[in-house]
């Protein structure tokens, strides 16, 4: 079946690059352009396309608002198309906030426009084609199923998270407060929006949220970021620490979410918490294995509430998921455990 994308962007090259980019995809057809939000608005009404693509930074128009309204209204797979600025890392992280589902950086590290991306932007596109907004509606109604995890003894919370994820994780955290255990989370997503991703996300929250760096020790309160091109591992015994790491993709991805869960598996065995959220494949899946095998509780995030169910789904049907719970369930799951073995 042929994927129907809308171009909405306020430059005329910009729109000819990304149709060039995507010209020779036989299962990709760019349906319409636009060159604001009115004209935008208009054609996916009338074309019904299966993702739009946003360049958010456009002139004479609030992309945001426009998102937000695209959302409730008339849900559809966003993918935010943005330059290489500092204002406009902070607007798209704010748009995956509000459900963008991916982000596409169009400039190279140097600002420069590559004219090749060696597929990249047809990639998302084939990823948020299958993103499917209809049960969400339905969440509050979700059963949960094993939701009986202790998380009370837990000295460290790791988290996984894909498409759709930076939404997840702002419901999620913004439950955590200044109490809650030292937290590692793994958001696949381009390095040069992670920065502004920890900083959306550190505004909602009572916790800390920070980019990881090299050797930080763990705090309570504080919730520590991957950066988007490294590894982010735990590491310590008496003194638990993030580690960064270069080196190959890890189920597929840099930073890995697998490669998150084992090295917390390895260092803190119990005395952890792992949660799988919202995400496309299967990255996290074998490591959250590990982590239950290493005693630790094990959560993965319910379909219903998911944007995209691959990577909770791969964990669940390994065995690795002790409890699958609404994203609204998990903070309260996590934290009243530990707030009654403190009221203890």
């Amino acid at each position: 079946m042929t994927i129907r994308v809308l171009v909405v962007d306020d430059s005329a090259t910009m729109r000819a690059i990304l149709m060039s980019r995507l010209s020779n995809e036989p299962d990709i057809s760019v349906v319409g352009t636009a060159a604001n939000a009115a004209e935008g608005r208009e054609l996916i009404k009338r074309l019904d396309p299966d993702v739009v693509t946003l360049d958010i930074e456009m002139p004479g128009m609030n992309g945001l608002d426009f998102l937000e309204k695209l959302m409730q209204l008339r849900p559809t797979p966003v993918i935010v198309v943005s330059g290489s600025t500092e204002a406009g890392n902070n607007v798209t992280a704010r748009a995956l906030a509000l459900g963008a589902v991916h982000c596409y950086a169009k400039c190279d590290r140097s600002g420069g426009l590559p004219l090749n991306d060696n597929g990249r932007l047809a990639d998302l596109i084939r990823e948020a084609a299958q993103v499917r907004f209809g049960g969400r509606a339905a969440v509050a109604a979700s059963p949960a199923v094993g939701s009986t995890i202790d998380a009370s003894k837990a000295k460290v919370i790791a988290i996984g998270a894909s498409t759709g994820g930076v939404e997840a994780l702002q419901v999620l955290l913004r439950n955590f407060g200044p109490d809650c255990p030292p937290t590692l989370v793994v958001q696949h997503v381009h390095a040069r929006f992670a920065p502004a991703i920890a900083q959306t996300l550190d505004q909602v929250s009572k916790a800390r949220v920070q980019l990881a760096e090299p050797d930080l020790p763990l705090r309570t309160g504080h919730v520590y970021l991957a950066p988007g091109d490294r590894h982010l591992l735990l590491g310590g015994t008496n003194q638990l620490h993030t580690k960064l790491r270069t080196g190959e993709l890890i189920s597929g991805h840099r930073p890995s979410v697998d490669a998150l869960f084992h090295s917390v598996a390895k260092v803190a065995g119990a005395n952890a918490v792992g949660v799988l959220l919202t995400g496309m494949g299967a990255d996290g899946a074998n490591g959250l294995l590990a982590m239950a095998r290493a005693g630790a509780p094990t959560i993965a995030q319910d379909e219903a509430s998911c944007t995209v169910f691959g990577m909770p789904r791969a964990a669940i049907e390994l065995g690795a998921a002790q409890a699958v719970l609404p994203l609204q369930r998990i903070a309260s799951q996590l934290l009243r455990g530990r707030q009654t073995s403190q009221a203890a």
